[in-house]
């Protein structure tokens, strides 16, 4: 007999197993991270928390569009969060921001809704808003897939590498009944870990692919829903999606070795978690420099700075959300700094002099135009 080329082909699918044994590390590190980021959050004053939670959601959504390879306006998608946060939104949204956004929130503070089909059918709706938005022929949108084959494929037309096969169209309905059933049974079960019911939710409904598109940025909502219901303050401070995008190569590399390979989904969760600890690690570090900015203004109260000095400072202590490469991880330099706080070359100079003087900044090694500068941060 040959082998099942795809896992939702053997006899036992959807069975999963798993080993609980090196998996129970990551469990551990995740857990604790978990409280950890909770409880630093909880000391920053409820605007900073409002705004952490708006960072957190927005670089999700735009994280999961990037692994698609869908660049966002996020400025827009930022206006529509921050309005259903009742926090300031300086420009109006569009449909697309606006239907990112009641998903994202819908996933993330509604997680004791139940999940059915027609939720997720809405969901849909709300990924696209405009009928026929997609790539090629145009999607149904708020359905289920129709009855061409769904595969993922590569390389030359005539010659396509099938990295993966969804189960046939036929049947689909009770499929995802079996799985709305199970996420619902789970919820409350305590003899499985919540972060392994996320992973297994995460594989399970994105092997399925039951849309004609939007299924890997419905699977990470999804997710982000699990997870909230495990931990309802968590969520609301870390992007999982973020790290996704970070190792989007490995990502779709283990999810096509797991969905070629047997109901022993082991490799697959063990990835998940590792990249869920690395997601609550960075939300970890953006508080840990939430505090530290606020330290440093705190040390900093009685220095009289210009409005410019000021600008390039905030932009130093807040780095790049979205962009770390584009900001000022390595330092600013002298030219950097006159291009940001939009003065003449001597003027920036003189700045920085200034800044260097009152200890709010460090040189760093090098010379001549190589020359750059960091935040001192203050002590804890």
């Amino acid at each position: 007999m040959p082998l099942p080329l795809w896992i939702w082909q053997h006899a036992n699918w959807p069975r999963f197993s798993w080993q609980a044994q090196p998996l129970a590390p990551l469990l551990r590190a995740c857990v604790q991270a978990q409280g950890k980021l909770v409880g630093m959050a909880g000391v920053v004053d409820s605007d900073t928390q409002a705004q952490n939670t708006l960072d957190a959601l927005l670089q999700n959504i735009v994280t999961s569009s990037a692994i698609e390879g869908e660049q966002l306006n996020v400025e827009s998608v930022r206006s529509s969060l921050a309005r259903r946060l009742g926090l300031d939104a300086p420009v109006p949204g569009t449909a697309r921001s606006e239907g990112l956004a009641e998903l994202m929130l819908d996933a993330t503070q509604a997680y004791a809704k139940p999940l059915t089909l027609e939720r997720l059918l809405h969901w849909h709706q709300l990924l696209f808003p405009a009928a026929g938005h997609g790539l090629g022929n145009p999607i149904r949108v708020g359905a289920l897939r129709g009855e061409e084959p769904m595969q993922v494929v590569s390389g030359r037309i005539d010659r396509p590498t099938v990295h993966f096969e969804a189960p046939p169209r036929q049947g689909l309905e009770a499929q995802l009944a079996t799985f709305l059933d199970w996420f619902a049974a789970t919820g409350q079960d305590p003899g499985i870990d919540p972060l392994v019911r996320a992973g297994i939710a995460h594989f399970w409904f994105v092997t399925l692919h039951p849309f004609d598109d939007g299924n890997g940025r419905l699977t990470r909502a999804l997710t982000d829903l699990a997870l909230a219901q495990g931990e309802p303050q968590a969520i609301r401070f870390h992007a999982m999606s973020a790290s996704i995008l970070n190792n989007r190569r490995g990502y779709y590399e283990i999810l096509e070795h797991s969905q070629k390979d047997g109901l022993d989904i082991t490799a697959w969760l063990l990835w998940f978690l590792q990249t869920l600890l690395q997601s609550l690690e960075q939300a970890l570090a953006r508080i840990d420099r939430v505090l530290g900015k606020a330290r440093f203004w705190q040390r900093h109260r009685q220095q009289v700075l210009s409005s410019e000095q000021i600008k390039v400072l905030n932009r130093l202590l807040d780095g790049d959300l979205f962009n770390p490469r584009g900001g000022f991880a390595d330092g600013i330099s002298a030219a950097q700094y006159q291009a940001v706080a939009k003065v003449s070359k001597a003027t920036a100079t003189r700045h920085l002099s200034d800044l260097l003087e009152k200890g709010c900044l460090l040189r760093l090694p090098g010379g001549g135009r190589s020359t750059r500068y960091q935040i001192s941060w203050p002590a804890d």
